[in-house]
This record gives structure tokens, sequence and C-alpha cells, in this order.
């Protein structure tokens, strides 16, 4: 299911619900808006059935709203690793890197279907197929972020981390006319995820207005009640350290050269990139508008393949931010 026909798909699910869409299909505007992903989708958009898309669902819940979640979800539709390309046979099963994207327009049907109070939900879906072809982006690219930021280009299957960084940026511009928001990507991101926690298991990050609030411990708690279990890690210090730029050209690696699963803290660094590429840096605890970010890696948690995807995180996000639904 490549991103047009995913746009298809969330327009029948969601017609005649109290969930609205927003579809951003117009290259031009693709470009402008959302440079880091229109990197990756400058090879698919040749073939007009896999040109990529930014879907956003909003729901508004009756009554004064009290709370404001704004999700973005990593959508890649097929994940070939583009130049850096997934050799020796580990590219099968790669239909199901859009799992946290899956899992934002799922989570969205839920509050269609139970239509809670006081909540209102923005979910993104950053849908693009990572191709390789004459026109795939490359390592070594510097690309400027939406937030203003140069981005060398390490690693062309770090693409994940592109796609959502832009989308993730837009939904930090909206955050500041919101009430309470609590900004999340969702993702199957690393290996290292795997490796390190298992393969039922979310691992979840929280910047430092997170982090006050224990947003973390919340989803972890929520999860352990309706088995969607989680386990938390840190963003630290060397994180970004690893992600500052390494010449004058650059303000921001994307990646080293190395899988995930061969990289130190490879499933805490990325965390790290999406908010120094987002702008989100500049609104830490100690800033005068500290927003509350977490980072949530389902690669291991979003099911086995071959097998049935598990969904996760969406019973979790339930519990947390809905309990009247249990």
């Amino acid at each position: 299911m490549a991103p047009p026909r995913v746009e298809e798909y969330v327009k029948k699910v969601f017609q005649g619900t109290k969930v609205s869409l927003e579809i951003v299909s117009d290259d031009v505007k693709l470009c402008k808006q959302y440079p880091l992903f229109s990197a990756v989708n400058r090879c698919a958009k040749g073939v007009p059935r896999h040109r990529g898309r930014v879907i956003y669902l909003t729901y508004e819940g009756a009554g004064q709203i009290e709370r404001t979640l704004m999700l973005v979800g990593k959508g890649v539709t097929y994940d070939t690793g583009g130049a850096d390309i997934k050799a020796g046979g580990i590219m099968a099963g790669m239909h199901r890197d859009k799992c946290g994207a899956a899992a934002v327009a799922g989570f969205m049907e839920i509050l269609a279907k139970l239509q809670p109070p006081n909540l209102k939900v923005i979910g993104s879906m950053a849908m693009v197929r990572n191709s390789v072809g004459s026109d795939c982006y490359v390592s070594d690219e510097i690309i400027t972020s939406r937030a203003g930021v140069r981005v060398r280009v390490g690693n062309t299957d770090a693409e994940g981390r592109m796609a959502m960084s832009d989308v993730l940026c837009h939904m930090k511009e909206m955050a500041y006319k919101e009430v309470n928001p609590y900004l999340m990507t969702i993702a199957t991101l690393t290996g290292h995820c795997v490796l390190a926690h298992g393969e039922a298991y979310t691992a979840i990050m929280d910047n430092g207005p997170a982090g006050l609030a224990s947003m973390a411990q919340t989803l972890q708690a929520a999860g352990e009640d309706v088995a969607d279990p989680f386990e938390i890690s840190t963003i630290r210090r060397e994180d970004y350290d690893f992600h500052c730029g390494k010449s004058e050209y650059e303000d921001v690696l994307q990646c080293n050269n190395l899988p995930s699963s061969r990289t130190p803290r490879g499933h805490q660094t990325p965390s790290a990139f999406l908010v120094m590429s987002s702008g989100l840096d500049k609104h830490g605890k100690d800033s005068s508008q500290p927003l509350k970010y977490s980072h949530l890696d389902i690669a291991g948690s979003s099911g086995p393949f071959p097998g049935i995807p598990s969904g996760a995180p969406i019973l979790a996000l339930t519990k947390a931010f809905i309990p009247s639904a249990f």
C-alpha cells in the first residue's frame, strides 16, 4: 500500500466521522514545507503510484479542551534502504515500516468511535517510499530542514527520521497555539531497539519537559494494564553530541554510516536528531516556552514478520489518554 492508496484508505475510514482530514500531496508544497521528507520522496515521486503524502487527522472532543496530543507517525510504505541499500536478504518485510503511521490512524479511529470529551488530537502520517534509483538522495547531501537546520545525510537507510522531522517541526509550530500540548513521534525506527529491549516492547524516551511530567512512566503504567508493554530509555547529552555537525558546513549529522544495531546508543540517538533538526531543542525545560515531547520506537513491539502486526502502542495510548475506554 503506497502513499496514494493510504490516502484513499483513510478517507474511506474517516468519512462521516468527527475526524477531519488534510492531505498534502502537491510536490511544490512538499518540497517547500517538508524538505527532509522530500529528499526521501525525490526518487519515489517519479512513479505516480509511489508519490508521497503527508496526512493530517484531527479530532476535537466536546467541551473545553484540557489536553492536546500531537502525534507524528513514520509511514515508510517500503524501505529499500535507498542508495545505502538493504543488501544480503534483509529487505524482506520492509512493507511494515509504516507501522508508526498505521498506529496513529488506528488511535484516531478509536477516537472517532469513542468520542472522548475535553481532548484534542492531531495525528500526522508521514507517508513516503524510500526508493533506490538515479534520483535517490545520497550520503553527504546537505539539506536545510523546515526549522532552518542544515542536515548532512550520513546514511539513506535512516530515512524514517528524515520523513518525520519536518512534520514534527510543523507540529511544534502548531503547538504554540494549543492547550497543554504533548508531542510524540511513533516509528519502527531501529534494530538497536529490538536488541536492547526485545521483540515485545516499545522504547519511550522523554525530552526534559516530558520527563518533568513523567510522561514515559505514565505510558509505561498504562501499557502494563493492557498488555502493551514499554521500556523507558533516556536521551543523554552524548546523543546530542553524536549528532552535532562535524564540519562548518552542517549543523546536524543525520546518522553515521553503520546500522543502528552496530552503533552505541543506536535507538536513543535518533530522538536527539529529531529534537535538533525540528527545532525542539529550543523548547527544553529551561526555555521560556517548554514543549513536552516523547519518541516511541516500536521496531520490536509492532509485531513479528512474518506474522500479524500488533497495533502497538494503540492500546497504551488509549489507556493513558482515554481512561473511560476501559
